[in-house]
């Protein structure tokens, strides 16, 4: 039960952040602040900076092996990615998908190991 609210903390605190990112780029994008060459990268770097703080969150709240809280992560979160690219938006499965997830596993992972390493003892 522990872990199943300490994952859905740290979803919760992925999604407000992604949220709250896309927000802000997409105004910065209305009033042409960013260029539109320059929204491929904040895209990446946006659910980069989610996942990153989903594990931070998720390895501040684990007791042990932070690496192996933020696989669970984000394999929950790949699920969830998966689900919504392939039935909602009904896009089909490339292989450049297999490096966007393979990322997505290491900045959880390297997110959760930093939150496990500031967890006051």
């Amino acid at each position: 039960m522990k872990f199943i609210k300490n994952i859905s903390i740290s979803i919760l605190y992925s999604f407000v952040t992604f949220i709250s990112l896309t927000l802000i780029i997409t105004i910065f994008s209305y009033f042409n602040i960013i260029k539109d060459n320059s929204i491929s990268i904040f895209k990446i770097s946006i659910i980069l900076i989610s996942v990153l703080i989903g594990g931070f969150i998720i390895g501040k709240k684990s007791q042990k092996k932070g690496w192996f809280e933020g696989l669970k992560l984000s394999l929950i979160i790949i699920i969830i990615l998966l689900f919504m690219k392939l039935i909602i938006f009904k896009n089909p499965f490339s292989v450049n998908n297999l490096l966007y997830y393979a990322i997505i596993i290491i900045t959880t992972m390297f997110g959760s190991m930093i939150g496990i390493s500031k967890k006051k003892s």
